[in-house]
């Protein structure tokens, strides 16, 4: 089997290994999850009701400032945290609150991560060469 590899900007913290959550929709830590349950819980994201408890979360695009940056540390400290975001595109103060939180994040893909990756697969990401591995497909 010829291994998927996926290639994007250096990332943010450390190599990890995990089951992807996709959905083409963005990501706001503030307004789109309930971070006591570890679910989504705005109504209208493609992702409503779901776990993104050590999951990896591909998604589109962060949202949100300030707020949603100590979120991330702040779900980190009370393990109810994703395990790492994979984005077509993290701001700067979302990739500031990944560093903070030290949740690995790799973002500016040269495809659209959320339309090649899907739930259940398994990956290896490795952030300081941006790489994303595809081990198994969980999904089928």
């Amino acid at each position: 089997m010829n291994k998927i590899i996926f290639k994007g900007h250096i990332g943010i913290g450390d190599a990890v290994q995990g089951e992807a959550l996709v959905a083409n929709d963005n990501f706001s830590a503030r307004y789109d999850l309930d971070r006591n349950k570890g679910i989504f819980s705005r109504k209208s994201h493609k992702l409503f009701n779901q776990s993104y408890v050590n999951k990896i979360l591909v998604l589109n695009v962060a949202k949100g400032g300030v707020a949603s940056a100590w979120m991330l540390k702040s779900m980190i400290d009370i393990n109810i945290a994703p395990k790492a975001l994979l984005l077509n595109f993290a701001n700067p103060i979302i990739a500031q609150g990944a560093a903070h939180a030290n949740l690995t994040l790799i973002d500016r893909f040269k495809v659209d991560i959320t339309s090649v990756i899907q739930s259940g697969y398994i990956l290896k990401l490795i952030p300081e060469n941006g790489c994303i591995e595809v081990l198994n497909d969980k999904s089928k």
